[in-house]
């Protein structure tokens, strides 16, 4: 595992509490995931998930922990601020420019840049050689996992250190699934460190390097993928068995 000179994780968020209005949906949440590795938050619905990942990006104002990347804490910066830092944050709804065309989404997600970006988005086009054939059609046009796809293309095109994604495969088909996941994988190994929400627990878990169980906003367990899906506890309550 790299780690950062001061021995803390490539990215974490540590005893993260907090919510929205009065209530608390995060009590004490800590996650955490070194360079170039999957991490996956799963659990039932309501147990915070994606408000854990929200929490990492700065979209929740956190009461009480902290959130480092690469060492450094970014538990004050806004969500803009951490793209700068290296972030890119992929929602699982309305994530591509629909009436834009898919070359056109991948130039948004360069927006910031002042070199040029032709060679990333000739490494886009390599891990998702079907934007390349589509590239002139309107992102709106395509399939959701197509349309999924796009919307990590663009957030590639920032070359981040981190990618998050929420919920990469809801919707989508089996196969689409398995061939959704195995991108990941090789957008990991590229070195960029990838923190995702999933429903599909079971097939994340397989990919996953590190993942975490939540429970009512707080960690019920934590472990490498494989021990997890090895785990009769998380296997019968929250894997179907």
């Amino acid at each position: 595992m790299s780690e950062t000179a001061n021995n803390t994780p490539f990215l974490i968020g540590e005893g993260m509490t907090g919510g929205y209005g009065g209530a608390d949906i995060l009590n004490g949440c800590t996650i955490a995931v070194e360079k170039g590795e999957i991490a996956v938050i799963v659990g039932p619905n309501g147990a915070g998930k994606s408000t854990a990942m929200k929490a990492v990006f700065g979209m929740l104002k956190l009461r009480k922990g902290s959130v480092r990347l690469g060492g450094e804490d970014i538990t004050r910066l806004q969500p803009q601020e951490r793209v700068a830092k290296g972030m890119a944050f992929v929602p699982q709804t309305e994530n591509v420019f629909a009436s834009m065309t898919v070359e056109e989404n991948l130039e948004m997600g360069a927006f910031l840049r002042r070199d040029d970006f032709r060679g990333t988005m000739e490494q886009v086009y390599a891990l998702f050689p079907v934007l390349r054939d589509k590239r002139h059609q309107a992102a709106g046009e395509l399939s959701g996992g197509q349309r999924q796809q796009v919307a990590v293309g663009r957030a590639l095109m920032t070359e981040p250190a981190v990618l998050l994604l929420d919920e990469p495969t809801a919707g989508v088909s089996p196969i689409v699934m398995d061939e959704l996941f195995d991108r990941i994988i090789d957008v990991a190994r590229t070195g960029v460190t990838v923190l995702m929400v999933e429903q599909n627990a079971r097939q994340a878990l397989e990919v996953a390097d590190r993942g975490y169980v939540l429970v009512q906003g707080g960690n019920r367990f934590t472990g490498s993928g494989a021990d997890l899906l090895a785990n009769p506890e998380v296997r019968s309550t929250f894997l179907g068995g």
